[in-house]
């Protein structure tokens, strides 16, 4: 008899990581382990889970949505499930935006929207514009297109060769700023690279990709406003389209519902995913504006975008989304998201002064504290110790390297969320 298969988990080293821990249900914030242990799921199940596990609407609504049809092909047909998900949408997106694409998670939908930009130029007679622009810092996802605009990484050295070639320009990581000024004093030079590369190559540059306002994986990294502001100012100017992935600032993280409305800018191609379901079923959207579409509705066959997946536009994925967003309209969402802000700020504050805190970033839910290390970075020997300290006290947090971040379900009560920042004081204080 061969040996029983063994599940190879992501960013995980079976050799140096401690093994899985099973968990037999979850509900609200909280995980319940096979060997009995309680942990409040602090940063939502990698960033999907915003109304609670196991919530009964989004539940009920994929229950019944099984039993009437799980999942059509979407080239040639379409279905209600995917139609009211693209109405429900409407209410909430840029009116800007007028398509949208489906894909199957958040890699699939900056595929897409790369792929959008580049032919766009192609079908209307610029194929010589099909450069791409990224951010320092940046990660979108773990696809070759997406792993070629996230930056470089322990994700991404392995796989040089696979990657194509993009411009990168400053991010505004005010913390660590890369043209050594204040934030309390600056005028955003960090944009200028990106201004400047535009105006030399704008003939050659189809789009610039950005994570709107926060960049997540690269260190909970927050922008000013007018950074994004000034980025949409230099594409629209030097016509590249603006791509925002918003997988994970959308749906209410960053206290509006998408991070491109507190800037108030929108995008020419929005990304989508993680949230969308409520966090039970993988879903990408990507959404773009009339103009780049109306690139694609062409006499020419070859002006087709031929691309999709075989899930693209899943029925229950689709019943989960739209069950998601009535909760938005049915519930005090948008005040769990501000008491939550409200508490992070409060807690985030008395963290700021401990000499082992380097600095301390806030936007909506999210609240960041980057740590003091010698070895600042993903692979910080800070990453365990910290992990193991906070899974001992029963919170699941998962250390961006030096940088601790918490990104919870909207539905966490006020002592929940408390409990999670006591334990990170207590780790600042005894580890640190």
């Amino acid at each position: 008899m061969p040996s029983p298969l063994k599940i190879w988990h992501p960013f995980t080293n079976s050799k140096l990581d401690p093994a899985p821990i099973e968990i037999e249900r979850a509900e609200g914030v909280w995980l319940y382990a096979k060997d009995g242990r309680k942990i409040i799921d602090a940063v939502s199940s990698w960033w999907v889970n915003i109304h609670g596990h196991a919530n009964p609407r989004i539940a009920a609504a994929i229950a019944e949505q099984a039993g009437k049809m799980e999942h059509v092909i979407l080239a040639g047909f379409t279905h209600e499930p995917a139609e009211e998900l693209a109405a429900r949408l409407r209410k909430w997106v840029a009116p800007e935006l007028t398509h949208l694409f489906f894909s199957d998670d958040g890699s699939t939908a900056v595929e897409v929207a790369l792929k959008l930009a580049v032919q766009h130029f192609s079908n209307t007679g610029r194929p010589e514009k099909r450069q791409i622009v990224a951010l320092q810092h940046g990660y979108h996802g773990d696809t070759a297109g997406a792993m070629s605009v996230s930056d470089d990484s322990p994700f991404t050295d392995p796989f040089r060769t696979m990657r194509y070639a993009v411009h990168r320009v400053h991010s505004a990581y005010c913390y660590r700023c890369p043209v050594g000024l204040r934030r309390e004093t600056c005028h955003i030079e960090c944009v200028g690279q990106l201004e400047t590369l535009l105006e030399e190559r704008g003939d050659n540059i189809a789009a610039v990709i950005v994570e709107p306002l926060l960049q997540a994986a690269g260190g909970m990294i927050i922008h000013p406003l007018e950074f994004l502001q000034r980025v949409r100012e230099a594409c629209t100017k030097y016509d590249a389209l603006l791509i925002a992935d918003e997988v994970l600032t959308g749906f209410g993280r960053t206290g509006k519902m998408f991070a491109c409305d507190l800037a108030g800018i929108a995008p020419d191609l929005m990304c989508l995913s993680k949230g969308i379901t409520g966090g039970f079923l993988p879903m990408g959207v990507t959404l773009c504006s009339d103009r780049v579409e109306t690139a694609f509705r062409s006499e020419n066959r070859l002006h087709t975008f031929y691309h999709g997946h075989s899930y693209t536009g899943n029925a229950l994925a689709c019943a989960a989304a739209n069950a998601s967003l009535q909760i938005f309209d049915d519930e005090p969402v948008f005040g769990r998201i501000t008491a939550i802000a409200e508490i992070t700020s409060e807690r985030l504050a008395q963290l700021k002064d401990f000499a082992s805190v380097g600095d301390i970033r806030q936007m909506g839910t999210i609240g960041a504290i980057e740590l003091r290390a010698d070895d600042a970075g993903y692979l910080s020997a800070m990453r365990p110790k910290l992990y193991q300290f906070f899974l001992e006290r029963g919170v699941l947090l998962r250390p961006l390297g030096n940088v601790i971040y918490v990104l919870p379900p909207y539905v966490i009560s006020e002592a929940e969320l408390n409990r999670v920042y006591d334990v990170i004081l207590d780790a600042i204080q005894t580890v640190f």
